[in-house]
Protein backbone atom coordinates (compact mmCIF):
# COMPACT_ATOMS: atom_id res chain seq x y z
CA UNK A 1 0.00 0.00 0.00
CA UNK A 2 3.18 2.33 0.84
CA UNK A 3 3.50 2.32 -2.75
CA UNK A 4 0.13 4.05 -3.83
CA UNK A 5 0.35 6.28 -0.94
CA UNK A 6 -0.17 9.69 -2.91
CA UNK A 7 -2.94 7.72 -5.29
CA UNK A 8 -4.82 6.89 -2.37
CA UNK A 9 -5.00 10.58 -1.03
CA UNK A 10 -5.99 11.36 -4.30
CA UNK A 11 -8.98 8.89 -4.06
CA UNK A 12 -10.17 9.96 -0.62
CA UNK A 13 -9.64 13.75 -1.61
CA UNK A 14 -11.53 12.73 -4.66
CA UNK A 15 -14.43 11.34 -3.23
CA UNK A 16 -14.90 13.89 -0.05
CA UNK A 17 -15.16 16.82 -2.64
CA UNK A 18 -17.77 14.45 -4.66
CA UNK A 19 -19.50 13.46 -1.49
CA UNK A 20 -19.96 17.13 -0.32
CA UNK A 21 -20.57 18.63 -3.70
CA UNK A 22 -23.54 15.80 -3.80
CA UNK A 23 -24.85 16.47 -0.05
CA UNK A 24 -24.60 20.22 -0.37
CA UNK A 25 -25.72 20.37 -3.89
CA UNK A 26 -22.47 22.48 -4.59
CA UNK A 27 -21.63 22.77 -8.64
CA UNK A 28 -18.37 23.05 -8.26
CA UNK A 29 -17.45 23.32 -12.04
CA UNK A 30 -20.10 25.89 -12.23
CA UNK A 31 -17.73 28.09 -9.88
CA UNK A 32 -14.69 27.41 -11.78
CA UNK A 33 -16.09 28.74 -14.85
CA UNK A 34 -17.29 31.93 -12.95
CA UNK A 35 -13.59 32.30 -11.79
CA UNK A 36 -12.69 31.64 -14.98
CA UNK A 37 -14.86 34.37 -16.06
CA UNK A 38 -13.79 37.13 -13.19
CA UNK A 39 -10.28 36.02 -14.49
CA UNK A 40 -11.40 37.16 -17.84
CA UNK A 41 -11.00 40.96 -16.44
CA UNK A 42 -7.47 41.24 -15.32
CA UNK A 43 -6.40 38.88 -18.03
CA UNK A 44 -4.96 36.63 -15.75
CA UNK A 45 -6.69 33.56 -17.60
CA UNK A 46 -3.83 33.36 -20.39
CA UNK A 47 -1.31 32.51 -17.26
CA UNK A 48 -3.31 29.56 -15.71
CA UNK A 49 -2.29 26.98 -18.87
CA UNK A 50 1.32 27.86 -18.91
CA UNK A 51 1.38 28.01 -15.62
CA UNK A 52 -0.38 24.74 -14.87
CA UNK A 53 1.82 22.91 -17.50
CA UNK A 54 4.96 24.52 -15.93
CA UNK A 55 3.72 22.74 -12.38
CA UNK A 56 3.27 20.07 -14.12
CA UNK A 57 7.42 20.08 -15.20
CA UNK A 58 8.39 20.82 -11.93
CA UNK A 59 6.78 18.31 -10.15
CA UNK A 60 8.25 15.70 -13.17
CA UNK A 61 11.38 17.08 -12.41
CA UNK A 62 11.16 16.99 -8.45
CA UNK A 63 10.38 13.38 -8.77
CA UNK A 64 13.11 12.92 -10.95
CA UNK A 65 15.53 14.36 -8.52
CA UNK A 66 14.09 11.71 -5.58
CA UNK A 67 14.24 8.72 -7.47
CA UNK A 68 18.20 9.55 -8.62
CA UNK A 69 18.85 9.85 -5.21
CA UNK A 70 17.19 6.74 -4.19
CA UNK A 71 18.92 4.51 -7.06
CA UNK A 72 22.50 6.69 -5.51
CA UNK A 73 21.63 5.25 -1.93
CA UNK A 74 21.22 1.77 -4.02
CA UNK A 75 24.17 1.97 -5.20
CA UNK A 76 25.83 3.43 -2.00
CA UNK A 77 24.35 0.14 -0.15
CA UNK A 78 25.42 -1.84 -2.72
CA UNK A 79 28.97 -0.64 -2.84
CA UNK A 80 29.33 -0.81 1.31
CA UNK A 81 28.36 -4.03 1.56
CA UNK A 82 30.38 -5.03 -1.40
CA UNK A 83 33.64 -3.55 0.48
CA UNK A 84 32.70 -5.58 3.33
CA UNK A 85 32.43 -8.74 1.78
CA UNK A 86 35.54 -7.71 0.16
CA UNK A 87 37.28 -6.96 3.58
CA UNK A 88 36.25 -10.14 4.87
CA UNK A 89 37.95 -12.14 2.39
CA UNK A 90 41.25 -10.07 2.48
CA UNK A 91 40.96 -10.59 6.06
CA UNK A 92 40.69 -14.09 5.76
CA UNK A 93 43.23 -14.65 3.29
CA UNK A 94 45.68 -12.80 5.76
CA UNK A 95 45.07 -14.71 8.72
CA UNK A 96 45.77 -17.85 6.86
CA UNK A 97 49.15 -16.15 4.82
CA UNK A 98 49.87 -16.09 8.71
CA UNK A 99 50.53 -19.37 8.92
CA UNK A 100 52.82 -19.73 6.23
CA UNK A 101 54.92 -16.48 8.41
CA UNK A 102 54.98 -18.19 11.16
CA UNK A 103 56.43 -21.58 9.70
CA UNK A 104 58.59 -19.46 7.69
CA UNK A 105 59.76 -17.71 10.70
CA UNK A 106 60.45 -21.22 12.44
CA UNK A 107 61.58 -22.92 9.52
CA UNK A 108 66.10 -22.35 9.97
CA UNK A 109 67.84 -20.48 7.25
CA UNK A 110 64.86 -18.75 6.31
CA UNK A 111 65.48 -15.21 4.16
CA UNK A 112 64.78 -12.60 6.35
CA UNK A 113 64.22 -10.20 3.39
CA UNK A 114 61.36 -12.31 1.87
CA UNK A 115 59.50 -12.07 5.34
CA UNK A 116 60.30 -8.18 5.34
CA UNK A 117 58.86 -7.82 1.84
CA UNK A 118 55.78 -10.56 2.96
CA UNK A 119 55.05 -8.12 5.24
CA UNK A 120 55.17 -5.24 3.16
CA UNK A 121 53.06 -6.59 0.86
CA UNK A 122 49.90 -7.32 3.69
CA UNK A 123 50.65 -3.75 4.86
CA UNK A 124 50.22 -2.02 1.91
CA UNK A 125 46.94 -4.70 0.96
CA UNK A 126 45.65 -3.58 4.55
CA UNK A 127 46.20 -0.15 3.49
CA UNK A 128 44.23 0.19 0.16
CA UNK A 129 41.57 -1.85 1.85
CA UNK A 130 41.15 0.45 4.66
CA UNK A 131 41.61 3.28 2.43
CA UNK A 132 38.52 2.29 0.23
CA UNK A 133 36.60 2.01 3.13
CA UNK A 134 36.59 5.56 4.65
CA UNK A 135 35.85 7.29 1.15
CA UNK A 136 34.02 10.12 1.85
CA UNK A 137 32.83 10.24 -2.19
CA UNK A 138 31.78 7.05 -4.23
CA UNK A 139 32.91 7.70 -7.31
CA UNK A 140 34.91 6.11 -10.36
CA UNK A 141 37.82 8.84 -9.41
CA UNK A 142 37.59 8.58 -6.03
CA UNK A 143 38.01 5.03 -5.95
CA UNK A 144 40.81 5.03 -8.33
CA UNK A 145 43.10 7.64 -6.28
CA UNK A 146 42.28 5.57 -2.60
CA UNK A 147 43.66 2.43 -3.74
CA UNK A 148 46.48 4.31 -6.11
CA UNK A 149 47.90 6.63 -2.96
CA UNK A 150 49.01 3.42 -0.78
Amino acid sequence: MNNYKLTSIGLILSTTIYLVCVIFDFDLFEKLVVLLANLEKFELDEIIIPLFIFLIFISLDKRKHVKDIELENEKLKIYKAMLSSSHHIINNFIYQMDIFKHTADDTPGFDAKILAFYEDIIDNASNQINSLSNLSTIDEFSIRASVMMN
